[in-house]
């Protein structure tokens, strides 16, 4: 065996020394390079057993994976490239959190950047150098999210841990080290997936987790990983990062490297901000089937429908307003990252650039949202979440609650539940709220230890006559001193909700039969359909001579907006027909399967 991996590791450091003077004076794509996908034709070169050096079996105890939102020690960026951009991703986060900067060592051969030359480039640019760290460390390429290990918490809040996947670049040997740079550096366990039976290919801008448990990626994590059945990839994934539920979508027909982060993020434990292109354009139509897909099959952490916030995804004006299904770069708003109450948010050009920002803040209120032009990384299929990564706080004091809705109640107090967790457990947490942050003083509410098992705190908001809005937030206090407060920027943001009057429904039968898509249909596609009543029903495809090709559903249609689907991959192209039986009447819609 060592025989054998020794002639492989020869074999493979010869391949990669045959690349590395190209590498060293170029920048390298967030997906593959024409060198690597050659490389990946040779045998052997996913060796799974080479240079290990974290813990490659599971934590062996329960484990909780850190949504993006929440409080963080650290920002870490690779200095290879772009170096404009980031310089402002340093200006911004220094102000939030440690920066560590990974840099190449004092080595002219390789044309990388080290410490001193980066200092002088920040001190130059009137970036001071409080809260700049750097890691010396070979690297090669500047996409940190997508190599870098991800923080995970045992017993969901004791103790800080890093997960690191195996990284699917094969000349980018370096790039898959740095988890190992940082973890030593800032003294934190790193746990790996990269020795089978626990072995799983991944990249960070192909995966977010709600911190709950719950995490969402494209089919590109079942395709690279072909060998595995998605029973032993969503094992490993809940052995080493807590994820219990593993929701996977369709990769798009023009996003080239297959990454979520393009279009779409999580802002919280139940809102998708998603990435919207004009009807019928590029990766809209299938941007927008997967999205109904999950809002039809899955409901958030609380229970409860996913919140949506659509944004633009813009043009690429550089290359005469064009979108990726034609000649265009794929420019996202979504491809962010939270730095504590920070958000840095690409820029392209002000058309765009300002309904995106004021979509943003509108979204998240009280964040400082900071936009940095990302012409020059965007053109290689990557923005700001693409070169960013986050290490999460080794203490941390968790606060989760689901924002109250809109309510018509004017007589019984609001009961605000919070699960609220410190390590050294909870001394105290309060409720402040108000109906005017501009000139009525918040109120406080203490909140009582409700349910110990659960770990939940409740506290209650007087009721509120009707036109009135309440804003309120949480704060909690550890045994340890360490305090919280839940949104992170409170009070400046806040949670929010409507006293509303009663409205009357109007039950006259109205029903409406929206096109599916995407059409043309090459897999999962959504069939929406309207009742203002419900109906029993049946859907089926037929084809163009009237036979039943499949029943897609037969029951109780309820009212309101319901999508339906089907999954056309295994069905012949060709013309067919969404037919729609209801006591009212057949309703009938063309679809082409290609």
């Amino acid at each position: 065996m060592k025989k054998n991996l020794l002639k492989f590791t020869l074999a493979i450091s010869t391949l990669i020394a045959g690349y590395s003077s190209s590498f060293a004076q170029s920048d390298l794509p967030v997906g593959f390079s024409a060198d690597e996908l050659l490389l990946m034709q040779s045998p052997g070169w996913e060796d799974p057993t080479i240079d290990t050096r974290g813990f490659t079996t599971p934590p062996g105890v329960p484990v909780r994976n850190m949504g993006q939102w929440e409080e963080i020690q650290a920002l870490t960026i690779t200095w290879i490239s772009y170096p404009s951009v980031l310089k402002e991703i340093v200006r911004a986060a220094r102000l939030e959190t440690q920066v560590y900067i990974i840099c190449g060592p004092q080595c002219p051969q390789t044309g990388y950047p080290d410490s001193t030359s980066i200092k002088n480039y920040l001190t130059s640019n009137s970036i001071p150098l409080s809260n700049v760290h750097f890691i010396q460390t070979r690297c090669d390429a500047v996409w940190i999210r997508d190599y870098m290990a991800n923080s995970c918490y045992v017993n969901d809040v004791d103790s800080l841990i890093l997960v690191d996947w195996k990284y699917n670049r094969p000349t980018r040997v370096d790039d898959d080290t740095i988890p190992r740079a940082i973890a030593r550096k800032l003294n934190i366990p790193l746990y790996e997936t990269t020795v089978s039976p626990n072995r799983v290919v991944h990249t960070g801008g192909n995966y977010m987790s709600d911190g709950l448990g719950t995490a969402f990626s494209s089919k590109l994590i079942l395709n690279e990983n072909s060998t595995m059945t998605e029973t032993q990839i969503n094992q490993v994934m809940d052995d080493f990062m807590g994820i219990n539920r593993y929701i996977k979508m369709e990769t798009l027909p023009y996003d080239g490297i297959h990454h979520i982060d393009m279009h779409m993020k999580l802002l919280n434990e139940e809102t998708l901000l998603v990435g919207q292109y004009p009807a019928g354009i590029a990766d809209g139509p299938q941007i927008e089937a997967n999205l109904q897909y999950v809002l039809n099959n899955f409901n958030s952490a609380f229970g409860t429908p996913y919140k949506v916030i659509r944004i633009p995804q813009p043009p690429d004006q550089l290359n005469g307003f064009t979108y990726p299904n034609t000649t265009g770069n794929y420019l996202t708003y979504a491809n962010s990252c939270i730095i504590n109450k920070t958000v840095i948010v690409p820029q392209y050009y002000m058309q765009y650039d300002t309904t995106a920002l004021r979509i943003w803040r509108d979204a998240m209120p009280g964040y400082n949202i900071v936009g940095i032009n990302s012409n020059q990384t965007i053109s290689a299929s990557g923005s700001l979440h693409c070169i960013t990564h986050t290490v999460g706080v080794t203490d941390p004091l968790l606060i989760v609650h689901q924002n109250l809705p809109n309510t018509t109640n004017t007589v019984t107090p609001y009961q605000v539940d919070a699960r609220i967790q410190h390590r050294t457990g909870v001394q105290y947490a309060t409720l402040y709220y108000t109906t005017d942050t501009a000139s009525i003083p918040y109120s406080s509410v203490p909140m009582t230890l409700t349910n110990i098992t659960n770990n939940t705190w409740t506290g209650f908001i007087p009721a509120q006559p009707v036109g009135t809005h309440v804003y309120y937030y949480i704060k909690a206090h550890a045994n340890s001193g360490k305090e919280q407060v839940r949104p992170m920027p409170a009070p400046i943001g806040n949670f929010e909700f409507d006293v509303l009057g009663v409205t009357s429904i109007n039950e006259s039968f109205n029903f409406e039969f929206k096109p599916a898509y995407p059409n043309p249909s090459h897999g999962i596609t959504c069939i929406p359909l309207n009742f203002n009543k419900s109906t029993k029903g049946s859907i089926k495809l037929y084809d163009m001579l009237g036979n039943i090709v499949l029943s897609i559903y037969d029951g109780e249609m309820p009212a309101g907006d319901k999508n339906y689907f089907l999954n056309s991959i295994e069905i012949n192209a060709g013309a067919y027909l969404i037919t729609v039986d209801t006591e009212y009447g057949r309703f009938t819609q063309k679809l082409m399967v290609r």
